[in-house]
C-alpha cells in the first residue's frame, strides 16, 4: 500500500486532511496522509508535521496546547486547532510523543464503531473506512473533547463579535464628525 503513497518532501494539515497514520518504513517511521481523494507518504512523523502545520498558520504546537487547555481545561491528549479560520482541528490517538500516535481530523469523521477485537472502525466523509487502534470508548472521548474546543471557541468568537460593533458601523458613525473638521479647517 505504501507504493500507492506518493512521497512528498513538504506537508502542511489542510482542510482536505482527513488522517496522518504512524507507519514503518525501513528503521524509520513515517507518516501516511490521508486526504479526501489521494493518500501521501511524508518521511517525517505525524507529530512533526502536527507541529511544523502549527507554526505554518501563525503558532506553535505548545501555544495551540496550551490554548485548548486554557479554553477547556484539557491537556492530556488534547486536540489542538491548527487552524481556526478554516476550522482544522485535530485530535491524537494516544499520547503526541509516541511513536504509535495517529491525529485525526474531526470534520472529517462521518461516523465509527468498535470492531471484534477492541479496537474502532472509522468511516471518513469520503465513505473510507480504516481500523485504528483506539478503543472505541476512547475514540468517543477524543472526539467529544475535540467537539468541546469547538464549542468553545465559537461561543468566544460569537460574544465578541456582539459585545463590538463591526469597523463599518464605526466609520460611517466618524464620517460626519470627519466632514465638521473639513468645514472648519476651510474656514481659517
Amino acid at each position: 500500500m505504501v507504493d500507492k503513497s506518493r512521497l512528498i518532501e513538504e506537508y502542511e494539515v489542510n482542510p482536505q486532511t482527513m488522517m496522518l497514520q504512524p507507519i514503518e518504513y525501513g528503521s524509520k517511521i513515517f507518516t501516511k496522509i490521508f486526504e479526501l481523494d489521494h493518500t501521501l507518504l511524508s518521511p517525517f512523523r505525524p507529530f512533526e508535521i502536527v507541529k511544523k502545520s502549527c507554526e505554518y498558520f501563525g503558532s506553535s504546537y505548545e501555544g495551540r496546547k496550551e490554548g485548548t487547555k486554557q479554553l477547556t481545561g484539557i491537556y492530556y491528549k488534547a486536540p489542538i486547532i491548527v487552524d481556526p479560520h478554516t476550522s482544522i482541528y485535530l485530535f491524537p490517538t494516544t499520547s503526541p510523543t509516541k511513536q504509535e500516535c495517529f491525529w485525526l481530523s474531526h470534520k472529517h469523521i462521518h461516523s465509527h464503531h468498535s470492531s471484534t477485537n477492541g479496537e474502532t472502525v472509522v468511516t471518513f466523509t469520503n465513505r473510507k473506512s480504516y481500523m485504528l487502534p483506539i478503543s472505541n470508548s476512547s475514540f468517543e472521548t477524543q472526539l467529544m473533547r475535540t467537539s468541546r474546543l469547538q464549542y468553545v471557541l465559537s461561543q468566544r468568537i460569537h460574544e465578541m463579535e456582539s459585545r463590538y460593533k463591526p469597523q463599518e458601523s464605526m466609520v460611517s458613525e466618524a464620517q460626519p464628525f470627519q466632514a465638521s473638521i473639513r468645514m472648519v479647517n476651510n474656514s481659517f
